[in-house]
């Protein structure tokens, strides 16, 4: 059986419905046996950069480029539908300020088998990750001090190297050159 991938991205301010997007895509994927849903949330609770002293977030502004941003997520939802025999994507991702425990993001894929939904789902959220132009800064209480502060969010090397395990070794250049372009 072949599937064309129909495809929707989005970045928004508003929050958005799980169960809705679950129902939509139950509707839409009468053949699919799996439907793999990943939400992204604020944490209530970071650690900061030596993985000590635990920063309770207050708030995470979450900022774009828009038009690029779009364009981005499309292509990544492309890369994922060309890997793999899947039936939708949908990616939503939230900007504006956000507060603790609120969602950011929501990747969901159908496909006929588990393990497509599984890793397209796991691709591209590794890829957002590492790829589109977003950047966020996160404000923080000090419970023991009773401060607050923020500062933007710096890339992790863990996040590019969960990017890279999907890349071989000749395809390494090409995703290295899109991460270098990143904030």
């Amino acid at each position: 059986m072949s599937f064309h991938c129909q495809i929707k991205v989005g970045v928004q301010t508003e929050d958005f419905a799980v169960a809705a997007v679950y129902q939509q895509l139950l509707t839409q994927s009468p053949d699919c046996g799996a439907i793999c849903l990943f939400v992204g949330k604020v944490r209530q609770f970071q650690l900061d950069d030596a993985g000590h002293n635990p920063q309770q977030t207050s708030a995470l502004l979450l900022e774009h480029y828009p038009g690029m941003t779009e364009r981005v997520l499309q292509q990544l939802a492309e890369q994922a539908a060309n890997r793999w025999p899947l039936q939708h994507i949908k990616l939503i991702h939230r900007t504006g300020l956000l507060g603790p425990n609120e969602q950011i993001v929501l990747v969901a894929v159908s496909s006929p088998h588990r393990a497509d939904s599984f890793a397209a789902t796991e691709f591209l959220m590794d890829q957002l990750k590492s790829q589109a132009p977003f950047w966020k800064k996160q404000h923080h209480l000090y419970p023991q001090q009773h401060q607050q502060q923020s500062q933007w969010l710096q890339s992790k090397d863990s996040d590019l190297a969960a990017a890279r395990r999907w890349y071989s070794p000749e395809q390494l250049p090409l995703l290295l050159k899109a991460t270098d372009a990143r904030p």
